[in-house]
């Protein structure tokens, strides 16, 4: 393989793969500068000359003329008048000799092993390009096209081609992918892993949920809203605080759109998700009966320094606070920074015979009672006050199991 063919084989290669014509140069004077060191142990006295778009290459030796017997003659810029004149016959003691190195004169196996580093450095620096470019883009949504789904994740490409990882800790739980679906996530993060970028998406991150919203309120967007807070639990519930730096903007109304037409687009890309938008306030009292919405709240007793609170409601409003699988008190705390206790307010309540749950551990298993307790009903009196069809719906039992616990409860009243 001669000079030519080398070059301009590499340059077809690096165009391919879209580097521009600077770095291509660079790549190519690098290795035979590598080439050019392990002949002659060192690169200083030698100029490379490369025209990549007519496949040229010019590698030019540079050397002093000296007396063959000056005590320098070994230096590697020097050459002795003997060997000088062989290269051209009227040269002198003390002029410099260009002597043109031919790339053959490498040997075979030395230009096939260029070719291949040559390949090598182009596919690392698309690496590099490649881990450039996904880490500049930390925290911005892209659409990637699902090319095989698997049990513990998904991969996705993008436009160039290039692989994206999705793994099913970070799909929303109702997520199913088929090949070929447009999938939209935020690039989570970025590593190396084998020498190889490794581009994590995830769809369960807060941030994803707070540029949907950019995306589909364009005063977020414009920065006349600020999104001051998201926390979730994907698939399920989600808060997001809002706040307008314009008194005529409605910062809720605006993120909600007419009608929900712009949450809507949200709620559907993200399987579902309640979100409840409220309006930031410094006023912490406010701010937690907001972010315990939609119950309402009676009273509340601040402990700042212990970072808790605790609310009080009447009992028909508990189970609304703690919500579904205890989403909202769980959400509503993470969103204040605050640990938030609930209590009964039972003050101007009738107050009747109620009997703790855990009473019936003799006759209803350990694991159901548990479960009533999770969403926030604690007595005899709390599960009663209930449908059995809002008990089926709020909770994990068999409608069996329901209507068991429901008549062992009314056998004690009666």
């Amino acid at each position: 393989m001669d000079h030519s063919t080398l070059i301009e084989s590499f340059a077809e290669f690096a165009r391919h793969k879209n580097v521009d014509r600077p770095t291509m140069i660079r790549i190519l004077e690098d290795v035979f500068r590598t080439m050019i060191r392990k002949k002659y142990k060192t690169d200083d006295n030698f100029d490379i000359i490369i025209n990549a778009d007519k496949g040229d290459l010019e590698i030019w030796r540079f050397r002093e003329i000296v007396d063959d017997n000056s005590e320098d003659i070994w230096d590697y810029d020097k050459i002795s008048h003997s060997d000088a004149i062989k290269i051209e016959p009227d040269f002198e003691i003390g002029e410099e000799v260009a002597e043109e190195i031919r790339l053959l004169d490498f040997g075979r196996r030395a230009v096939m092993t260029a070719r291949q580093t040559l390949i090598q450095k182009i596919k690392d620096l698309e690496k590099d390009n490649l881990f450039l470019k996904y880490k500049d883009l930390v925290g911005e949504i892209i659409v990637g096209e699902a090319y095989q789904v698997m049990q513990r994740e998904a991969l996705l490409i993008d436009a160039e081609g290039n692989e994206l990882n999705l793994p099913k800790s970070e799909q929303i739980p109702k997520d199913r992918f088929r090949k070929g679906d447009s999938v939209r996530a935020i690039v989570h993060r970025v590593e190396m892993s084998n020498g190889n970028p490794k581009i994590i998406l995830s769809r369960t991150s807060p941030i994803f949920l707070e540029r949907l919203f950019e995306n589909e309120v364009p005063e977020v967007f414009d920065g006349l809203i600020t999104i001051k807070k998201v926390v979730r639990e994907p698939g399920e519930r989600a808060k997001v605080s809002v706040e307008s730096y314009d008194d005529r903007i409605d910062p809720v109304g605006a993120c909600v759109g007419m009608k929900g037409s712009r949450i809507h687009s949200i709620v559907r890309e993200l399987q579902n998700e309640n979100i409840d938008v409220i309006n930031f306030t410094e006023n912490l009292d406010l701010y937690i009966s907001r972010a315990l919405s939609p119950a309402k709240i009676t009273n509340i007793k601040l402990e700042e320094e212990e970072g808790r609170v605790s609310v009080y409601l009447k009992p028909d409003q508990v189970s609304l606070a703690i919500g579904k699988g205890g989403h909202n008190i769980k959400l509503a705390s993470k969103l204040v920074g605050m640990e938030i206790d609930v209590f009964r307010d039972l003050q101007g309540v009738e107050i009747e015979e109620d009997v703790d749950l855990d009473e019936f551990a003799d006759e209803i298993d350990d694991w159901v009672i548990d479960e009533f307790k999770r969403i926030g009903l604690d007595t005899a009196r709390s599960v009663s006050a209930l449908s059995k069809e809002d008990l089926g719906r709020r909770t994990d039992l068999e409608e069996e199991t329901i209507e068991a616990v429901l008549n062992i409860i009314k056998q004690e009243f009666e």
